[in-house]
């Protein structure tokens, strides 16, 4: 899963890292910023107090497929900017989190943690755990005097402010604040049009439509070779966004594909327990009964998924589901099936037509957090480099890689991603057979990636099918989605919990959902009845304390509206 959501973000990274509001001129923090004093006298400060050596500062890190953080070209503009030295403690993508943990569990770790958050990060309960054990400093203090770009980020999102505050009243860590439009729809589904075309149908518009629709690539031989080897509907298990229940289950009840949570007129519900969800169940087996859902959908990895889209002899695919199409086709130039693909608008089902929304890639918790064992020196150079990752200039040049090498700025003609938006930043595009050019730090320098810093983003033309215009091409069809969204949404994401009630909270999530998952399959493939078991079905989720998992979170929601 990770391995994929990273392959995800390194792509969307390519395309569609853009400028932030935030000038380059105010890189550092300016006298009027903090509070300071008059700048002669704090000029004449800072030059008797500035260090004659470098701030040596131990960093744990996740090392990155193409980038050598030790020789990075980001990390010696840091170094350089800041006077610091990275003692970096590298670690693989795999096995990330266990090393985080073993690392603080060991009491030898280091200065500062900067993570990569869709591989590993603090989890919200991490962050309360060890902020409170004193492990990782309360930041609010050097945000106020160091940091005027992060308080004035904090200021116009008030959602990031909300993320960064613990319940105490402390800032223990940052998240990585990545606003992606097309990854807060996660739940698509894409169609093979030209299979549509050839057999004279219509793109389906409801759950009884998009059913026929399958009827027809199974039986009617869209692929031309005389042989039943089509495949109508195939996903995966791997990763969020690619799993084929959520997206047909959002015609009979809102699916948010992670804790089937429902708020109503305040009051947060279990989607899992209603009528409705035995109702899209009920549809979803029809589908499988069938045979036009591929079995191999709630069992297979990413890589399987793909291999049944790349099929060697023959395109034998009819609808894959997936926040985006390169998870199962190669989008690369010159791959003729990936344009094949269109993405099927939320279906009207009996209870209307509703998207899975979330946070759109900001997950709650920290990617950037300073420890105890920081010298004073180290923790102000650690915000003042924070600090600069909340400027566009910063967030590019180590989000992207840097300026003249991986980027440069826009020039008039250019258009960007988000419509009306100003274009700021122009990719510079690696050329086949070039090495890496390791002047970036990728996932690991996402900081502060508003919509709009996104959105401000050239694009390399109109041609959605042109890899160089995928982020494009996914912002379109994100469009279709868009506004499908419950009116009410549990924010599940970006709610703190009562630090007494997390542990008992993430345990009864954690069996909660695996239950609801594993019973989805089981009434799907029939190894259990929706008639004779759905009775004990609902009973087990009892067993498992819903109500309390759900009084929980009633909690939580009431107090963050306070």
């Amino acid at each position: 899963m990770k391995k994929r959501m990273l392959s995800l973000l390194a792509l969307v990274l390519v395309t569609s890292v853009v400028l932030a509001a935030c000038s380059s001129k105010n890189n550092e923090s300016s006298p009027a910023a903090s509070g300071s004093a008059p700048a002669s006298s704090q000029a004449a400060e800072s030059s008797a107090a500035a260090p004659t050596a470098p701030v040596d500062i131990s960093v744990f890190a996740i090392q990155e497929n193409n980038i050598d953080l030790k020789t990075n070209k980001f990390t010696a503009f840091v170094e350089e900017k800041f006077n610091i030295k990275f003692d970096w403690e590298l670690i693989p993508s795999d096995g990330a989190k266990e090393k985080r943990q073993i690392s603080l569990a060991s009491g030898d770790y280091p200065d500062a943690y900067i993570l990569t958050h869709y591989i590993d990060q603090f989890s919200q309960a991490d962050v309360l755990k060890y902020g409170q054990q004193g492990v990782l400093i309360p930041l609010n203090d050097l945000i106020d005097q160091y940091a005027p770009n992060i308080k004035a980020a904090m200021e116009a999102k008030p959602d990031l402010r909300a993320l960064n505050t613990a319940p105490d009243g402390n800032i223990y860590g940052l998240v990585a604040y990545t606003q992606c439009f097309h990854c807060s729809y996660p739940n698509k589904m894409w169609l093979n049009t030209k299979w549509l075309e050839k057999l004279n149908l219509q793109m389906p518009t409801t759950t009884e439509e998009f059913k026929k629709v399958l009827q027809a690539f199974k039986n009617d031989d869209p692929n031309g070779n005389g042989k039943k080897d089509e495949v109508p509907l195939s996903g995966s298990i791997e990763e969020f966004g690619v799993r084929v229940i959520p997206f047909l289950m959002n015609g009979f009840v809102y699916d948010d594909d992670r804790n089937y949570l429902n708020l109503t007129n305040g009051k947060v519900e279990s989607a899992a327990i209603k009528p409705e969800w035995r109702e899209g169940l009920t549809y979803i087996k029809s589908l499988y009964d069938e045979g036009l859902i591929d079995p191999g959908a709630f069992t297979q990895n990413a890589e399987a998924f793909k291999k049944i889209g790349e099929n060697a002899d023959t395109q034998i695919l009819g609808v894959g589901a997936g926040m985006h199409p390169a998870i199962f086709v190669n989008i690369d130039k010159g791959n003729q099936r990936s344009a094949d693909y269109s993405p099927i608008p939320p279906l009207t089902g009996p209870h209307g037509s509703l998207a899975t929304h979330d946070g759109g890639g900001v997950s709650p918790g920290a990617k950037f957090a300073i420890t105890n064992k920081a010298s004073k020196e180290a923790q102000i150079a650690l915000i003042k480099f924070a600090d600069y990752m909340f400027t566009s200039e910063g967030q590019t040049n180590g989000g992207s890689g840097m300026e003249g090498i991986d980027w440069e700025k826009a020039k008039p003609g250019d258009v960007a991603l988000g419509k009306g938006v100003e274009p700021k930043i122009k990719p510079i595009p690696a050329v086949e057979g070039e090495a890496p050019r390791n002047a970036g730090w990728s996932g690991m320098a996402h900081f502060f990636m508003p919509s709009e810093y996104r959105d401000s983003f050239v694009q390399a033309g109109t041609d959605i099918y042109d890899s160089a215009n995928y982020e494009l091409r996914l912002h379109q069809a994100t469009l279709l989605y868009q506004g499908h969204e419950p009116k009410e949404l549990f924010p599940l994401w970006s709610l703190w919990l009562d630090p007494a009630e997390t542990d008992e909270a993430s345990i009864l999530q954690t069996n909660l959902k695996n239950y609801i998952e594993q019973n989805a399959l089981q009434f799907v493939t029939g190894n259990k009845s929706l008639d004779k078991d759905w009775d004990s079905y609902v009973k087990g989720l009892q067993d498992l304390k819903v109500d309390r998992y759900l009084e929980i979170l009633q909690k939580a929601y009431d107090a963050s509206k306070k």
